[in-house]
């Protein structure tokens, strides 16, 4: 069983660079891949990044790819989003994820077990 908080969220300047971090909780934390997802008002959820237990391998959505970057301390059980950059069509509340997705899935929402509760990122322009 793993517990997922996020934190780090709110109001920011476009541009302006948060860092969401996650905690997790439960013993095998370090055996899951850890991903970010995020959903706009009005719109679908949607895949924003994951990386495997190693912390090697990251891999990103096209709207994420050299703006943000995901990361993960399994000593501190905590994964990272840090989003540079920012536009307001990020504003999203953006959730973290655990689970053992394949490959080829690795952008679909069933294929992780464990999510957080959710984190509001607004961006002002």
């Amino acid at each position: 069983q793993v517990q997922l908080v996020e934190s780090g969220g709110g109001l920011v300047q476009a541009g302006g660079p948060p860092r969401s971090p996650c905690a997790a909780s439960g013993r095998t934390f370090s055996t899951y891949a850890m991903g970010w997802f995020r959903q706009a008002p009005g719109k679908e959820r949607e895949f924003v990044a994951v990386i495997r237990w190693s912390g090697g391998s990251p891999f990103y959505a096209d709207s994420a790819k050299g703006r943000f970057t995901i990361s993960r301390d399994n000593a501190k059980k905590t994964v990272y989003l840090q989003m540079n950059s920012l536009k307001p069509e990020d504003t999203a509340v953006y959730y973290c994820t655990a689970g053992q997705p394949g490959l080829g899935v690795i952008r679909r929402q069933g294929e992780y077990d464990y999510w957080g509760q959710g984190t509001q990122v607004t961006v002002s322009s």
